[in-house]
């Protein structure tokens, strides 16, 4: 007979209360138990003494027995100092391996991001070790092309003028 310490739920709708019992692996959840070891209320605060409530006595003697806790229990049974702490289940750790397509785009996007920092660092290297004479004929560059452009020939500006007051002479008649 594989026994084990869990909880059963009881309660009533969206309130929750729990017993921890010593029941056999095979029975219901909430059905028939061996002894009723303490409770489990998720209502309370959990820095409330009355949150989880042990029978240690009880509890030691059916873990020397050979009774084992499930996850929840034995996070509880740790936390009284009772247990040792157990690590996170197995299955809820676990996931799928990604497949052959992923991994390849996974590597070509880490490829880009090396590339990127590489091109970056490069980059910085190179402006770094250009010495200060070739800046200030990128200056004066600059202050060129911020320059006005040249106004149109008195001419060229007439002509375009023209066009636009013949076309208000026309919307006025």
């Amino acid at each position: 007979m594989s026994v084990k310490i869990r909880l059963s739920r009881g309660g009533a709708k969206k309130r929750p209360y729990y017993h921890i019992v010593i029941a056999d692996s095979r029975r219901a959840r909430d059905g028939k138990f061996i002894e009723r070891v303490g409770s489990y209320n998720p209502m309370l605060p959990k820095d409330n003494p009355d949150r989880v409530k042990l029978n240690e006595e009880r509890i030691k003697h059916w873990l020397g027995v050979g009774a084992q806790p499930s996850d929840r229990v034995h996070r509880f049974l740790g936390a009284a100092g009772l247990t040792d702490t157990r690590p996170v289940p197995q299955n809820q750790t676990k996931r799928a391996a990604p497949k052959a397509k992923t991994l390849e785009r996974q590597q070509e996007r880490e490829d880009k991001l090396k590339a990127a920092a590489e091109a970056a660092a490069a980059a910085e290297a190179e402006a770094a070790a250009a010495p200060a004479e070739e800046e200030a004929p990128a200056e004066e560059a600059a202050a060129e092309a911020e320059a006005p452009a040249e106004e149109a020939p008195a001419e060229e500006a007439a002509a375009e003028e023209a066009p636009a007051e013949d076309a208000e002479e026309e919307t006025k008649e």
